[in-house]
């Protein structure tokens, strides 16, 4: 059978302008390194625009201790004169009826606050609920932002660079592909009298020829096996060979530097 490896194409997630995309075919990323990124203007701007949309909404919001402040001292001066008249009384210099009036009035101012902080409350939250949904969009372009940031998905090797810097990107558009090529996978293919000796997480030796004519050996394990047969994949040289059912299987290889994709092997089970 020949190697492959899992590729994994990164595509972009936003549309613009790729200002920025520092890589070159045969490097190696990292996952999670920020490799370039797409032209994000646009974004920030709207998203200064619903800023200051917030900041207008909210300079709305009443100030609380400035609306009271006239109140309060009232109701200050009408307690002052509650405990004024509820001293005469003990000289009786005061009637009843004139602290029952002085209390009344406390109270109705106090009634007065209640209500007035009850009012510019309202107010206030109405204002508060009327930023969530510019909130919310301000969140979403973030998100956005955030996207257009070129971020290495995985681990490995760049195999493939489909577009340069200054180009335009759109959304789902590949921009590389990339591969993990320290483990290879070697598909090859087994007869049917062969295939009860395959087993999942077997030890297997992988054979590839080397540079002197023979082979070199690596260890191998079996991570899939086909339960279904097929006919002997074209790549197989004879056409006697091809005629033959055969099953898939797949051998997790470490790879030191020696194979490559598409290169040929031979499995001993």
């Amino acid at each position: 059978g020949t190697f492959e490896a899992v590729e994994t194409i990164v595509s972009a997630e936003a549309t613009g302008t790729i200002e920025k995309l520092d890589i070159e075919e045969g490097q190696q990323l990292k996952r999670g390194a920020t490799i370039g990124y797409i032209d994000s203007t646009q974004l920030h701007l709207k998203k200064k625009q619903l800023q200051a949309q917030i900041r207008a909404v909210l300079s709305k919001k009443p100030n609380m201790s400035t609306q009271l402040a006239a109140l309060l001292e009232e109701l200050q001066h009408t307690e002052h004169e509650q405990r004024r008249i509820a001293n005469l009384m003990k000289s009786d210099a005061a009637t009843q009826k004139q602290l029952d009036d002085a209390t009344a009035q406390v109270n109705i101012i106090k009634r007065r606050i209640s209500a007035q902080e009850s009012t510019l409350g309202i107010t206030t939250s109405s204002l508060v609920e009327e930023t969530l949904p510019l909130q919310v969009q301000i969140e979403q372009l973030e998100d956005q932002l955030a996207k257009c940031r070129i971020i290495n998905a995985v681990n490995g090797t760049v195999l493939t660079k489909y577009v340069e810097s200054y180009e335009t990107a759109v959304s789902g558009k590949p921009l590389y592909k990339i591969a993990d090529l320290s483990t290879v996978i070697l598909r090859a293919y087994i007869t049917g009298d062969q295939f009860s000796k395959a087993k999942l997480n077997q030890k297997v030796t992988v054979l590839v020829d080397d540079e002197n004519g023979s082979y070199k050996e690596y260890p191998g394990t079996v991570q899939w096996i086909s339960d279904k047969a097929e006919f002997t994949p074209k790549t197989i040289q004879t056409k006697d060979e091809r005629a033959n059912l055969v099953y898939a299987v797949k051998i997790g290889v470490k790879n030191d530097g020696f194979l490559k994709i598409g290169m040929y092997g031979e499995v001993k089970l």
